[in-house]
């Protein structure tokens, strides 16, 4: 899909406040209430906005986070990184230089729930290795 100016600003605005309503989103971007949930539509429908969520100031209590690390077989990226967004507890999916292709972001509840979540990453086809990193607790500087 192919974004103009109006797609980048309902994006710019929805990066800002998610929970926007369409008036409101629409008095944003100055375009009809009408304009603006069909651009909504389009953009979900299109894959550019995946999902709608929520960032905290502080993680919540007791929740497994981590960073995996993957190495891609040939060349299998579009694939794989569709599969990983279709795991829920991966957050985010990040390309990046040096001996590994992707990082992924990963939030679960459980250690079990993070345990299914790599078992999940290491049977995608064209992920040929993985490393996991939890990620403890913040540091000051």
């Amino acid at each position: 899909m192919q974004l103009d100016d109006t797609d980048r600003a309902i994006l710019t605005a929805l990066r800002a406040d998610a929970r926007l309503s369409v008036t409101d989103l629409a008095l944003q971007v100055g375009v009809s209430r009408t304009t603006a949930r069909a651009r909504l539509e389009a953009l979900v429908a299109s894959g550019q906005i995946r999902r709608f969520t929520i960032e905290t100031e502080t993680d919540v209590e007791g929740q497994v986070r981590a960073i995996t690390l993957v190495e891609l077989q040939g060349k299998m990226s579009r694939a794989v990184i569709r599969a990983l967004h279709r795991i829920p507890e991966v957050t985010t999916v990040f390309a990046t230089n040096g001996n590994w292709d992707l990082v992924a972001e990963i939030r679960a509840e459980t250690l079990g729930e993070f345990d299914r979540a790599l078992r999940d990453i290491r049977e995608i086809p064209g992920v040929l290795n993985s490393e996991s990193c939890l990620l403890l607790a913040p540091v000051a500087g």
